[in-house]
């Protein structure tokens, strides 16, 4: 629940003030990056004491966990520096990276072409209530 109920709500928001908000309010992006790297500093002092996440044993938990720790620089902007402060996450994310599930998924996009650019039709299909401000002038 700590990764539905945090990680993943505060590392989105944090994405999406970040690097989509079409008027980044500061505000915003400093009250969910704060949590975002609280939530992830929590998760790494844990995994200073555990190999997986809920001990010796790799579960279902670790793959919802892996969903995100691939996404740690982008999310937090972080960039390089990420892997010094989350040391221990690092650690998990490289042993569950070796897995074939893993390398199987990660392997997904390069058999799909995925979109990239955040251009005015992708802004229009992600942020359909913008709709209404446009409709407001």
């Amino acid at each position: 629940m700590f990764i539905a109920s945090g990680i993943g709500p505060f590392s989105g928001q944090s994405v999406h003030f970040r690097h989509a908000a079409p008027d980044p309010k500061e505000y915003a992006l400093n009250r969910y990056d704060f949590e975002a790297h609280r939530h992830w500093k929590l998760l790494d002092d844990h995994l200073a004491k555990n190999t997986y996440m809920l001990g010796a044993d790799y579960s279902i938990v670790d793959m919802c966990f892996w969903g995100w720790a691939r996404l740690i620089p982008y999310v937090l902007g972080t960039g390089d520096q990420t892997w010094e402060t989350y040391s221990n996450v690092k650690r998990l994310l490289d042993l569950i990276n070796t897995r074939p599930a893993a390398q199987r998924a990660e392997g997904l996009k390069a058999k799909h072409a995925f979109k990239t650019e955040l251009d005015d039709e992708a802004r229009k299909f992600m942020f359909p209530q913008n709709e209404r401000l446009n409709n407001r002038k």
